[in-house]
């Protein structure tokens, strides 16, 4: 039998839990750690964590009884001559199941607001406690009185450890994502530090493969940390802010865009792309061997660091779902390296754009690769997280730009 709400406080049980969150977070492999989506595995050490709180099932309450010998020694009101041993007589012992849905560990915390009376023991077995009930009479009623209270303080005393369990549950991802960044850039920066000494490094379970790019305003630096020529070569990546600052200056030119309309109402996708690049160079200093942006082939503007992809946007006129949809293909076939910032530049002409808005909020989520919703940024500005169609854990931004581009019926509709 268990003595229920007796064991332990939930005091303890929370602090116990807070120590298990760094334990648990400081026992995670070093390489697993860094190349594993962050996200995602907040959210798994987050769902791991989770105080879960039984309740009861009511529907599931069931009973079952037998004839049992009871002892009844102590019963005064009984003539018993030697009560030193045990008296038994014939009755009957009710055994009432009540299910329940959590961690039954649960079940001998005691709550900060604690409340029972009379006996509160119980055998708990699988998803179930079972309160047993003896009589040595048919008196239905009173087991069945004795049940209801019994009931009525096990609902009171988990309510009661719930309330705490919320309040935890409630700070418990901010505090993993705490421990987890606070792990990541401690593994960054002792590999840093590492490599800032100049010496052939051996690679060792636990050394990071990416760091961020400190890219600045006008003369985007991609530069790595001091270390001399050997085997350890972190990954450089765009700073999120820099990506930011990209995708402000494109908003900035559909601004002009929408001031001057006569000026693009008959251009082309190769055209408009081309004034996105002029307003891109013209903000960052390109590099010694050669632009900063560029584009390849027909539709991407894209900043390149040592031969390799670091920032990629695709222009596109909408077509419909099927095309968006292979837009997504084509922009993920060019990553190589983790945490890429990519965006998808929509231009919309001659289609309701609402429509427009509506589709791809639809149809982005459909893509196989497609992870999570960043949410939109603006009404025609969309932000998700993707993967790399080979690896679940190299994850991308994606941010999808819808531009209403001019035409000559549009301007020459007069104002409604």
């Amino acid at each position: 039998m268990t003595r229920l709400f007796s064991e332990t406080s939930i005091f303890d049980v929370l602090e116990n839990q807070k120590g298990k969150i760094k334990r648990t977070v400081n026992a995670l492999e070093g390489n697993y750690l860094l190349n594993a989506s962050e996200e995602d595995l907040i959210r798994a050490l987050t769902d791991e964590l989770r105080l879960d709180v039984p309740s009861i099932v009511d529907e599931g309450v069931h009973m079952e009884y037998e004839e049992a010998d009871i002892d009844v020694s102590g019963d005064p009101m009984r003539m018993i001559y030697d009560r030193n041993q045990p008296f038994y007589i014939k009755g009957v012992r009710v055994i009432i199941s009540v299910p329940f849905q959590g961690d039954g560990g649960f079940l001998v915390v005691r709550p900060q607001a604690f409340t029972w009376q009379g006996s509160y023991e119980g055998r708990v077995a699988a998803n179930e406690i079972q309160l047993a009930y003896t009589r040595t009479d048919h008196d239905g009623a009173a087991i069945k009185r004795e049940f209801d209270t019994t009931l009525r303080l096990l609902k009171q005393n988990l309510a009661s450890l719930k309330a705490s369990g919320d309040q935890f549950n409630g700070q418990l991802e901010q505090q993993v994502r705490q421990l987890v960044t606070e792990r990541r850039n401690k593994l960054l920066a002792d590999a840093h530090m590492a490599a800032s000494l100049g010496l052939p490094i051996k690679r060792r379970d636990g050394m990071p493969t990416t760091y961020s790019v400190p890219v600045q305003r006008r003369k985007p630096k991609i530069e790595r940390p001091p270390a001399s020529a050997g085997k350890f070569q972190p990954e450089p990546v765009l700073a999120m802010e820099e990506y930011e600052n990209i995708l402000t200056i494109v908003r900035n030119m559909v601004r002009v865009m929408e001031q001057s309309p006569k000026a693009f109402e008959k251009m082309g996708e190769e055209d408009l792309r081309t004034h996105f690049l002029v307003q891109l160079n013209g903000q960052y200093e390109g590099r010694a061997t050669g632009e900063t942006f560029n584009f390849q082939g027909k539709t991407d503007i894209l900043i390149r660091e040592e031969g390799r992809n670091v920032f990629i946007a695709e222009c596109k006129f909408w077509h419909g779902e099927k095309q968006f949809l292979e837009t997504i293909d084509q922009l993920l076939s060019y990553l190589s390296w983790r945490d890429t910032k990519t965006a998808i530049f929509i231009f919309n002409r001659n289609a309701n754009f609402s429509d427009v808005l509506s589709k791809i909020g639809e149809v982005a989520p459909k893509h196989k690769c497609f992870k999570r919703d960043m949410g939109k940024k603006g009404e025609s500005e969309f932000r998700y997280i993707f993967h790399h169609p080979n690896d679940q854990n190299r994850e991308l931004v994606l941010t999808v730009l819808a531009f209403d581009v001019p035409t000559e019926d549009h301007r020459s509709k007069p104002d409604s």
